[in-house]
């Protein structure tokens, strides 16, 4: 995976949310650290957001990161594209 900036992970993370999370709100209206599941994301959106991310990125989440705390909000997705950048 190439170097990647943390903004550039937002948005991009931001616009696979706006295409497959299913939220209630609009992507513009969601902070970084809102609560993707309390906004809509339901377990089937959050499938298809980690396999549009995995696509996205080049990468494949392991076992361990398998955790609705990695998919929780703008942030922890973040951090989690930035813990498997450096991998």
């Amino acid at each position: 995976m190439s170097t990647t900036t943390p903004a550039d992970f937002n948005s991009r993370i931001r616009d696979i949310l706006s295409k497959q999370g299913r939220l209630v709100v609009g992507i513009d209206e969601v902070a970084d650290e809102d609560n993707l599941f309390r906004l809509g994301l339901s377990s089937h959106a959050n499938v298809a957001v980690m396999l549009a991310l995995e696509d996205e990125f080049d990468v494949e989440f392991p076992d361990e990161m398998l955790r609705k705390e990695t998919f929780e909000s703008v942030s922890a997705i973040s951090k989690a594209m930035s813990q498997l950048a450096k991998s």
